[in-house]
């Protein structure tokens, strides 16, 4: 069975599973799916201050701290047990605009010329990873929730707010896959 598992499924395989996500979660308890929500939990739990954002009853959504825990581990049990022996099978499209980027190595999930230590303190890295992520968390905030909270869980309970968030995060991709990115690798 460890052998079957440690093949890429097919894409639709994931899908299922996290469709049937959503409704399992709201038939056990009316629970909401996301994950960024987590991070206000915590700062909740661990930073008790006077701050109104943080004074809520956060016991109450402790569950997430399970589903997220779940997350890590089973990115870690795919990581270590699961792990694919084979190099990253990147199309040939792909790999050769990428090459006009500077990124050879496909050796691994992420390409070592953007994630390491040796890249974060360039211009580039600084750029993508720092900036990046700062540019995802703000946006996260400001726009009431992440992509799994607002496209899953919120799209497939018709939510409007999860409509309009979901369009602006599709929008925001396409223009940084497009425009941004060719114009930030090169630097």
């Amino acid at each position: 069975m460890l052998e079957q598992l440690s093949h890429p499924w097919p894409w639709w395989a994931g899908g299922i599973i996290i469709g049937l996500t959503v409704p399992a979660l709201l038939i056990l308890g009316n629970r909401h799916f996301g994950i960024s929500g987590n991070l206000r939990h915590i700062c909740a739990a661990l930073f008790p201050a006077n701050i109104p954002f943080f004074k809520y009853d956060w016991r109450k959504e402790s569950w997430n701290f399970f589903f997220a825990g779940g997350v890590m581990l089973g990115a870690a049990i795919a990581a270590t047990l699961l792990a694919d022996p084979e190099p990253v099978k990147v199309a040939p499209e792909l790999a050769a605009e990428l090459r006009t980027y500077g990124i050879t190595d496909f050796s691994h999930q992420l390409p070592p010329e953007i994630f390491s230590w040796e890249n974060v303190f360039t211009l580039r890295g600084l750029v993508l990873l720092i900036g990046g992520g700062f540019l995802i968390g703000f946006g996260t905030r400001y726009a009431g929730g992440c992509t799994s909270g607002h496209s899953i869980m919120g799209l497939s309970t018709l939510q409007w707010p999860s409509l309009v968030a979901t369009i602006c995060f599709m929008a925001g991709g396409f223009i940084m896959a497009n425009f941004l990115l060719p114009f930030i690798m090169r630097l």
